[in-house]
């Protein structure tokens, strides 16, 4: 059985009254907790409209307590942050007390309210913007509805926090379950979300569909394939905007989904990569300092493009004719790029600038590329998964590099190696992490290295 201790701000002499286990703030501050006390629940009545205020103090004491707590922290930080809007729930507004409304037409609607943002008395106005709502602003009639729905809810067993009883934080993992070649697969995600429990995650595999709200989650981890101009750089900047631990971050989405961003950044810092000029037109005067460059086969890149799409090989001057006024039609700019043939690439994972994993992926089958979109059977070529200290230092020190230039995040490098020197060819953001591929060498290793960088960043948010 749960004791339950009612916290307010003051004296309420009302609800003193009306119950027993009625305390002030100041009485929890100081005579909690108590030796060998039973299973305590906290229904917090402070106001708690302001940060460091004396209701946030008691949720933040309560789960550091280990006592249930109505509402959690990351609850009044929703609230409060004014970003907490119920969606799909149709015209609604009123003052709700532990998801029961006054009026029963509402009565769905306060409790899919309540179990999205519980908290003991909801404002919901004619927009659908929530704000957590105090004693102080109730009416003497309110105030006794609000007394006998707090009775009925002392009686009842709580079903709110049946994940923070065993995490201390909630993400959303990014999915689409209808993507064909997804950064991770099925036994991947599982293993992400299996790693991330054990770092006290409670971590769920979800479409944009089946995000409600963003807000409601501390972290975000992206295994969509990314693009700007796209829903997955838009979550990204709202759930950062919001204060999510988010991987990737939207500004690394922005600097890899990029390559002309990549290339200049790479001239820039010196990183060694191949020869790029990054093309505006294909006039006479272009083609002929192109070939002046280059010599066939040249390589052509769309600025933006995952997993080798958008990449194209030309062999001579008719097909780059050709090439480019069909990539003209899409992008203002083309990058062409000096084509080098090697056997595989590297692929060095980087995480927060710590190499992590080390694949070679050879090129699929007939094909210059590791990935062949054309190709019905051998879609890709093999591949060997390595330890990073086997990793030749030429390649390890090209791809941190490189990674200094985009950010802080998980990234996949592709390097090439050619007599003893390397060439880094792109900076992946949400780089590949499938189950038995890059996870070979380290097994579940490499996802408790991932969930445990998560860990840290949400610890060091709550230290700011």
């Amino acid at each position: 059985m749960f004791k339950t201790l009612i916290v307010v701000d003051n004296n309420e002499q009302t609800l003193a009254h009306s119950f027993e286990n009625v305390i002030t703030f100041n009485t929890y501050l100081r005579d909690y907790p108590k030796l060998n006390e039973p299973k305590t629940r906290i229904i917090n009545l402070c106001d708690s409209s302001q940060y460091l205020s004396k209701g946030y103090y008691c949720s933040l004491l309560a789960e550091a307590r280990k006592h249930q707590v109505l509402p959690s922290v990351k609850t009044i930080n929703a609230l409060r942050s004014g970003q907490a809007l119920m969606l799909n729930l149709g015209q609604i507004d009123g003052t709700f007390y532990f998801g029961n409304a006054v009026n029963e037409l509402q009565s769905k609607a306060a409790k899919a309210v309540f179990k999205q943002y519980p908290a003991p008395i909801l404002f919901v106005d004619h927009a659908g913007l929530l704000q957590q709502g105090s004693l102080a602003s109730l009416n003497s009639e309110q105030h006794q509805e609000f007394v006998a729905k707090l009775n009925e809810f002392t009686q009842t067993q709580w079903r709110i926090s049946d994940t923070q009883k065993r995490h201390r934080w909630d993400m959303a993992i990014l999915v689409d379950h209808n993507e064909k070649v997804p950064p991770s697969d099925k036994d991947a995600i599982a293993r992400f979300i299996k790693a991330a429990a054990k770092h006290g995650i409670h971590a769920q595999a979800l479409s944009f569909e089946e995000i409600d709200n963003i807000v409601q989650f501390d972290a975000l981890f992206i295994r969509q394939t990314t693009a700007i101009d796209h829903p997955t750089y838009r979550l990204a900047s709202k759930a950062q905007s919001l204060g999510l631990v988010v991987i990737d971050d939207a500004d690394s989405i922005l600097r890899c989904c990029n390559k002309v961003y990549l290339h200049d950044a790479f001239n820039y810092q010196k990183v060694p990569s191949l020869k790029t000029m990054v093309v505006a037109d294909q006039t006479d005067e272009t083609i002929t300092q192109l070939e002046a460059t280059f010599t066939y086969p040249l390589v052509l890149k769309m600025p933006e493009g995952s997993f080798s799409k958008g990449v194209y090989k030309v062999a001579d001057q008719t097909e780059l004719k050709v090439k480019l006024t069909e990539l003209f039609e899409f992008s203002a700019l083309v990058l062409a790029q000096e084509y080098m043939y090697t056997e595989y690439d590297w692929r060095v994972g980087v995480l927060n600038g710590r190499a992590i994993y080390a694949c070679r992926y050879l090129m699929a089958r007939n094909h210059w590329q590791i990935y062949n979109h054309d190709a019905k059977r051998f879609f890709s070529g093999g591949f060997e998964t390595l330890p990073t200290f086997e990793l030749p230092k030429a390649v390890l020190d090209a791809a941190l590099k490189a990674c200094k230039t985009v950010g802080k995040g998980l990234y996949g490098v592709d390097v090439k190696e050619h007599q003893g020197r390397a060439y880094v060819l792109e900076v992946n953001d949400n780089p590949s992490i499938d189950h038995k591929v890059e996870d070979a060498y380290l097994g579940d290793e490499l996802y408790m290295i991932i969930m445990d960088e998560f860990k840290q960043r949400l610890e060091a948010r709550g230290r700011g």
